[in-house]
């Protein structure tokens, strides 16, 4: 969900958020597309994300002004959660 969020601070088709995804993580995380498209749904219903445009099969996205405060509460919680496993680890 957050490098999904953080690929559509610009606006973005399907093929892109899955490359942009792999891109954010370093290649670390992917998506594949039955997870991406219900996570997609699931968002334009929650009001987090607004298509954009279509074009023919494809389809656009971008985040709105209640994604982007979802977004920022999830990355504020977790660097906390890294600042407290720092404090543990003696970093």
């Amino acid at each position: 969900m957050y490098y999904i969020l953080l690929a559509l601070l610009e606006e973005q088709c399907g093929v892109d958020i899955m490359n942009r995804v792999r891109s954010i993580s370093n290649e670390r995380v992917t998506v594949g597309p039955g997870t991406l498209y219900a996570l997609l749904d699931r968002f334009l219903e929650s009001g987090i994300i607004k298509e954009t445009r279509i074009e023919g099969r494809r389809k656009s996205y971008i985040i709105t002004d209640n994604g982007r405060e979802l977004l920022q509460r999830e990355h504020d919680r977790l660097r906390q959660m890294a600042r407290e496993g720092d404090k543990l680890l003696g970093k």
